[in-house]
């Protein structure tokens, strides 16, 4: 089967200096992916390979099994993207704009038309579609940024901080729109706020330091690290000092009345534990939950792993 998106050993020098090196990435489903790097991490310059804007000292780079620098035109036929500043032309409307679009991306000149018409449709601007782009909001740009990137009907799509810039309302629109598409295409969603990517992907690609230190589902990023807090609620709650004499508990917060927030570390059977204990005691325990370690925290752990392992 071949792979929609293939990096092999992707490494680039900038003068002395390695940006990237042996960046593997093997992307064979359709889905939403996201990249995240710190900034200098190398995720621009590793973006910018996979686009065909910037040429790799070393490696290859492969769109549908097209190699991107020996056949560059053929592999950006698969390919769509939509970079941080949309690249408008603001004197046009927006039917000259994407036929503007279309045009470059070849498309066949019958079917310009029914293309123009089904992207406008889709990012919801066909009612905008005589108006000039500079008249319009930030939101409606990047709606017309998204329709050039797809508007050639793409196996991938590339968007670089796709919500910057946007308000609430319209980052909720956004992330609708990137999952609606992901349906049809493989995405690449590159972001600094690490809570979008774990709003939309599926899937996270790390690299930090010029190496890929992580590739796997939101649900291994979310898990990286051990929770190390847990929400107990009581209909007998016990006192915080007996709660503390539980090994592995090291310290007690009290939420109300009949709940409490339990740090812990060492026992990876801490929920056996507590449950015996309120069985003994009949603290009569309602409800245990498990707090998931925020986005920030396991970024900045595995950001530590892999400075360590340098």
């Amino acid at each position: 089967m071949v792979s929609i998106i293939k990096t092999v050993g992707l490494s680039h020098k900038y003068g002395s200096s390695w940006a990237i090196h042996d960046i593997n990435i093997d992307i064979g489903k359709k889905g939403i992916y996201g990249l995240l790097g710190s900034n200098g991490a190398g995720k621009s310059t590793t973006m910018n390979i996979i686009c065909g804007a910037l040429n790799q000292t070393q490696g290859k780079v492969f769109i549908n099994g097209i190699d991107v620098q020996k056949n560059p035109l053929e592999a950006k036929k698969s390919l769509g993207y939509l970079p941080q500043q949309a690249p408008l032309y603001l004197d046009l409307t927006i039917t000259e704009y994407l036929r503007y679009c279309a045009n470059l991306r070849d498309i066949d000149k019958k079917s310009i038309p029914t293309a123009i018409d089904e992207v406008m449709e889709k990012f919801s601007i066909t009612h905008m579609k005589d108006r000039v782009l500079k008249n319009l909001s930030g939101g409606y740009r990047q709606r017309v940024g998204f329709a050039q990137a797809v508007i050639h009907n793409p196996k991938v799509v590339i968007l670089d901080e796709p919500a910057n810039g946007l308000d609430p309302v319209q980052i909720a629109d956004m992330r609708n729109l990137i999952k609606e598409i992901s349906f049809e295409r493989t995405v690449i969603l590159s972001s600094h706020i690490l809570q979008e990517i774990q709003a939309v992907c599926d899937e996270i690609i790390m690299i930090e330091q010029g190496q890929l230190v992580f590739a796997d589902s939101i649900e291994a990023f979310n898990n990286y690290v051990a929770p190390q807090s847990i929400i107990l609620h009581f209909e007998n709650p016990p006192a915080p000092d007996d709660l503390t004499v539980i090994p592995g508990i090291s310290r007690v917060e009290k939420l109300s009345p009949k709940s409490y927030r339990v740090f812990y570390g060492g026992n990876n059977k801490i929920n056996e534990a507590i449950i015996t204990e309120s069985v003994r005691n009949e603290w009569r325990l309602t409800e245990l939950t498990v707090e998931k370690n925020s986005v920030d925290e396991i970024f900045k752990e595995i950001t530590k792993k892999a400075t360590k392992r340098k």
